[in-house]
């Protein structure tokens, strides 16, 4: 290839990767001129489905970072497959709740009901909306949701593999999976803070309070009165549906306790409390811990840098009418 031709490719790549930045970029308004009243529709249909379970909210703030983390926030966590081979199939998805899905699904069906609005909103950002409302229906703070997104028509269980924190991730390996989604330590941090209103089940940490590192013994690391406790709901053999609050002193609501339960051993899975014991997030946990304020600010910030990650643009997706499967 000659200089020239080549300076012409390089221009070309150059424009293609130009356009496809523009065209991927998310706007408030985006349903402006064709779902105005879009966010309004979506929040009372969220605030219904809050009424009738509290889990509503851990549910789809769980579900909305599982898609955004494995092919960007295209809503391809909601797809279905005949033979179990979607996302939602993954062994690490099967633990979401129900909750969540029906919370979008129920909400895509009260705009689709609206005049002029039917099959103009993406699944993926009526999740994105739903997330933000079930956060301010805990206490959390309130945000402007970029919308735009279009809905992914991939979904497969090998996808989730190595793309979703582990509970016993150490620090090292959440901080390259996140920054793998343009995401910095602060943004780990910020949004580890989710797990205010988060609940957990027994085999997530069961290692921590029995058999820390192969031994009869309890992980140093967590509080001695709290791993005791957990010991108490969670015995050897107990049914692996029992569900613990992650946030053991206001589990309903969306502040910033998680912090100071880590700052006191309470952190209830490995990676939770690694985040205080590690001194380069150390100080992040003090300061959510001490400001609440800067606890909000940087997780609003964070959830809107999340948000942008993976976004499909042209044929790469569509706005599906049904959120469970591709048109």
């Amino acid at each position: 290839m000659s200089s020239q031709n080549l300076l012409n490719f390089l221009a070309s790549l150059f424009l293609l990767q130009f356009l496809a930045s523009c065209q991927a970029k998310l706007h408030v308004d985006h349903y402006r001129d064709t779902c105005p009243n879009v966010e309004s529709i979506v929040r009372n249909a969220v605030e219904m489905k809050f009424q009738q379970t509290f889990v509503t909210a851990p549910a789809t703030l769980r579900l909305f970072f599982h898609d955004c983390f494995v092919r960007g926030c295209d809503a391809s966590v909601m797809l279905a497959s005949r033979n179990n081979t979607a996302e939602k199939d993954n062994p690490t998805d099967l633990s979401l709740a129900g909750d969540g899905f029906d919370t979008v699904i129920k909400a895509k069906a009260a705009v689709d009901s609206v005049p002029g609005c039917q099959n103009k909103v993406s699944c993926a950002d009526i999740l994105a909306l739903a997330t933000r409302d079930v956060i301010v229906l805990t206490g959390g703070p309130s945000y402007a949701v970029e919308l735009g997104r279009l809905d992914g028509r991939i979904s497969t269980k090998a996808s989730v593999r190595n793309h979703v924190p582990h509970p016993e991730f150490k620090l090292a390996q959440m901080t390259k999976m996140f920054a793998s989604n343009g995401l910095t330590l602060t943004d780990l941090v910020a949004l580890s803070g989710a797990h205010t209103i988060g609940f957990s089940h027994c085999s997530q940490f069961s290692k921590r309070i029995y058999n820390f590192k192969s031994s009869k013994r309890i992980d140093p690391s967590l509080n001695l009165a709290y791993a005791k406790q957990l010991q108490q709901v969670c015995p050897k053999n107990v049914d692996p549906r029992i569900s613990i609050d992650m946030d053991p002193i206001t589990p309903r609501t969306f502040d910033n306790q998680y912090y100071k339960n880590l700052q006191q051993g309470r952190g209830l899975l490995s990676s939770d409390q690694s985040l205080f014991t590690h001194k380069s997030s150390r100080n992040l946990v003090n300061l959510f811990a001490s400001n609440n304020t800067a606890f909000e600010t940087s997780f609003v910030n964070a959830m809107t840098k999340l948000g942008r990650t993976g976004i499909k643009t042209g044929n790469q997706g569509e706005i599906r009418r049904d959120c469970t499967m591709i048109n």
